[in-house]
């Protein structure tokens, strides 16, 4: 099998079309699982993707599962000219909070050229139940396996990515930013792009160490 499932527009879409159809080969399934890696912001080469992939990798975001279908994913898709204002909000932000005796230069560059390198940036956001009647747990727990379901189809197509949540994700100023409402939440950025870093290998502890089977 090659290093990259070949996995094309019109094949992904039908899946969704003909859910009697067996998709793949279950030992495809466990390669794209077991070889995803995150790539940092900093190794990605500014090489952009094609749209299409990325509404793909969307798509699959759209399909995690959501307890009484609230669905309450929001994504907002910054590219081209949107990541230098995505770039520049994030680091004036970090300059304007801070107090100038914790102030650091490197980092406030940082989030002035990270962005820069990625391709796409997806920022991830939770709409609340209108209702509340979910707690509100469940609604974070549907958000993060939407973004492995990205992360994933990333890894398909041969597109690095890495979940970031750090500097200003947590700020009511970035919820402004983003045209959030008061309940609603962000929870960091999905970096999408390529790489010329080969990933490194990863390791995981046996998962007999962490289950207990009963019956």
């Amino acid at each position: 099998m090659s290093d990259t499932l070949k996995l094309d527009s019109t094949s992904v879409s039908s899946l969704s079309e003909d859910s009697e159809r067996k998709a793949v080969d279950p030992e495809d399934v466990n390669w794209v699982i077991r070889n995803r890696r995150s790539t940092k912001p900093r190794c990605l080469n500014g090489e952009k993707i094609e749209d299409e992939i990325v509404w793909q990798i969307l798509e699959n975001a759209n399909w995690a599962p959501t307890h009484g279908l609230t669905q309450p994913w929001r994504f907002k898709v910054f590219t081209g000219e949107g990541l230098h204002t995505l770039a520049n909000f994030q680091a004036d932000l970090y300059k304007k909070l801070t107090p100038e005796s914790s102030f650091k230069a490197d980092k406030y560059k940082r989030m002035k050229t990270n962005v820069l390198s990625a391709s796409h940036v997806i920022v991830i956001c939770m709409k609340r139940q209108q209702s509340e009647k979910l707690p509100e747990v469940e609604e974070i727990e549907a958000i993060a396996c939407s973004v492995q379901n990205m992360a994933l189809t990333a890894t398909a197509y041969g597109v690095c990515s890495f979940w970031g949540s750090g500097g200003v994700t947590y700020t009511e100023e970035l919820k402004d930013f983003l045209g959030l409402e008061e309940r609603d939440r962000c929870f960091g950025y999905l970096y999408l792009g390529y790489s010329d870093t080969p990933a490194k290998d990863s390791s995981r502890s046996p998962i007999q160490s962490k289950v207990e089977w009963f019956g």
